[in-house]
């Protein structure tokens, strides 16, 4: 029997005007009044949307488990298409109704009435009050899949207190099996079974194929395992694949020594929610009892490399032992340690001549960590390329030495042949030791190292930035020595001010941390002419300075968007994201 649609119902929700149906793929038309189902769900989708298009088949595969169950449930595609022939493409691949793509008014209506401002979007509701059960459908439908049906509060709530029940009373079996699967996967096929697990610890290595972080990662990690088996260690890794094509997991798994959940198992996705999964590479460690341990420890093993097995299981005695090790590396570093590797001795200057790395020992050598596709990267040379002649000019004990991340060898030359320094080669294994060691998260990056091979700073770029040339040679005492002068150049300033950049109140001159200049958009320290309301800060140099006439800022900001468009543009690789002046491992 039809379900009753009252006018706080799905049929005054879903009619529009004078129409008072729904279609199908096929074309044929639905009277609104005829539709079953207790429990309706809105679809606000679109073609031309990646994450619609990931979550459509999620969507399918439940809405045809909950049809084969004889669960009461429908779902009405809302269209955020371009035009009828994209509409059309993707309509065919869904199994449910929809509002008619002709019915812009219709449609638009149902956006403005949920106040949909992104998609995919599921509002999911009771078909015969109009009741909205939830409005973070996508999410429910992704985490809990089926068994979040009907998806009302009181389920919801349900499936939360019984995830925490599950947590309380944790073991290997609960983490890892599910009704129909008691076994994981080796490489070979093999199916072994989750009880051998028992009494071991368990790392779960969540993975994607093709993602360079978590390669250089599954890399290191599996030498440690490795080392571990060898040494009597009760440890197994569990792969727990993130990826949708099966032949990539295949081809990535075939290269780990350990087990895995099987790829598509929907286990993989329960633990992703169940760990609260928010970066890759994580490695949760689960103990021999069967409890987690820890989140993740990728951490640990990414900034101790193979040393990290020596710290398992990662107890905090053991990492105080990493510690000190890593403290007494640290202040052994030198020049060499950092620049040699076996026959690898040399830097390159142009032309590819080599430059041998014992000719920079005793001068202070900045690490830049760039490449050619980095935008912030590139509107950054021309500044460096400016200080480092600046420095030079009175400083013949300083050197700079370029880390590529190109891609390729045209686009490393390229961007090499405007620097007026030294260079690794592009392929050269040295890179990684080097990204690694100073745990370069972005770039542009600069890191100091001192005359005695020891690091100064890890932040060079900020203190050339707000300093200049004056920041050399980039130890705390120079930059203290600076402040000071600052300090004494701000006794003869004034207190308040107004300026033409912000009239609506007076500017007071206050001590800072780092900050953004609104005027020059550069970074600032020390000093500011501030306003806290609005939030804005000005150089002292940018709020007492005459004003530059407007053909002079013109002329200077053509000359800066030409110099860095005629670097090239290129897009950042996969897994990077450019914002904020730095392109950063997503």
């Amino acid at each position: 029997m039809a379900a009753e649609t009252t006018d706080a119902g799905i049929g005054a929700i879903l009619a529009a005007g004078e129409r008072d149906f729904l279609v199908r793929n096929s074309g044929e038309q639905v009277n609104i009044s005829s539709i079953e189902a207790n429990t309706v769900a809105l679809y606000f989708s679109a073609s031309w949307c990646p994450p619609c298009r990931r979550f459509t088949p999620k969507l399918i595969e439940l809405y045809k488990e909950l049809a084969s169950q004889g669960k009461s449930f429908e779902v009405v595609f809302v269209s955020g298409d371009q035009d009828e022939e994209a509409f059309n493409a993707y309509f065919a691949k869904m199994p449910w109704l929809a509002i008619p793509f002709s019915d812009s008014e219709g449609r638009e209506g149902l956006d403005g009435r949920f106040k949909v401002r992104g998609i995919p979007h599921l509002v999911i509701l009771d078909a015969k009050t109009g009741e909205v059960y939830t409005e973070d459908g996508v999410e429910f439908v992704s985490e809990y899949g089926v068994e979040a049906y009907p998806f009302t509060p009181e389920r919801i709530n349900e499936l939360k207190e019984q995830e925490k029940a599950a947590k309380d009373n944790q073991t290997i079996h609960s983490v890892l099996s599910s009704p129909s699967r008691d076994y994981l996967i080796s490489n070979k096929g093999d199916k072994v079974p989750i009880s051998e697990l028992e009494g071991k610890y368990v790392g779960l290595c969540f993975v994607v194929s093709g993602y360079g972080p978590v390669e250089e990662f599954t890399a290191v990690l599996a030498k440690i395992y490795e080392k571990l088996k060898e040494v009597g260690e009760k440890f197994e890794v569990v792969a727990v694949s993130l990826d949708n094509d099966e032949s990539a997991f295949n081809e990535s798994f075939a290269n780990m020594p350990w087990l895995a959940i099987p790829q598509g198992d929907k286990m993989c996705e329960k633990l992703v929610r169940y760990f609260e999964l928010s970066n890759l590479p994580t490695l949760v460690l689960i103990g021999p009892d069967g409890k987690t341990l820890n989140n993740n420890v990728a951490d640990i093993i990414d900034e101790h490399g193979l040393e990290a097995w020596e710290g398992f299981p990662f107890s905090a005695e053991k990492l105080e032992i990493l510690a000190e090790k890593a403290k007494a590396k640290a202040a052994s570093q030198t020049l060499q340690s950092l620049l040699v590797s076996g026959d690898l001795d040399f830097v390159i200057g142009k032309n590819g001549a080599k430059v041998p790395v014992s000719e920079l020992v005793g001068k202070t050598v900045l690490l830049y960590f760039s490449a050619k596709w980095c935008g912030p990267c590139r509107a950054f040379l021309p500044t460096l390329v400016k200080e480092y002649n600046k420095i030079k000019e009175k400083n013949s004990d300083f050197e700079i030495i370029f880390i590529s991340s190109d891609r390729d060898q045209s686009s490393f030359d390229e961007f090499f042949s405007d620097m007026p320094w030294l260079a690794l080669p592009l392929e050269d294994e040295r890179k990684a030791f080097l990204k690694k060691t100073f745990k370069i998260r972005g770039i542009p990056s600069l890191v100091a190292i001192g005359p005695t091979g020891q690091t100064v700073t890890k932040d060079a770029k900020s203190l050339l930035m707000i300093h200049g040339a004056d920041a050399f040679p980039f130890t705390e005492e120079r930059i203290e020595e600076l402040q000071k002068q600052l300090d004494e150049m701000a006794k003869g300033w004034p207190e308040k001010l107004k300026h033409e950049l912000h009239d609506e109140h007076e500017l007071v001159l206050m001590r800072r941390g780092t900050y953004g200049c609104d005027g020059c958009e550069e970074m600032g320290s020390t000093w500011s002419y501030r306003c806290d309301e609005c939030d804005f800060d000005l150089h002292p140099k940018c709020a007492l300075e005459e004003k530059k006439s407007e053909e002079e800022e013109e002329e200077k900001e053509e000359e800066e968007e030409e110099e860095v468009e005629g670097k090239g543009t290129e897009e950042a690789p996969d897994g990077y994201v450019c914002e904020g002046g730095v392109c950063r491992k997503a």
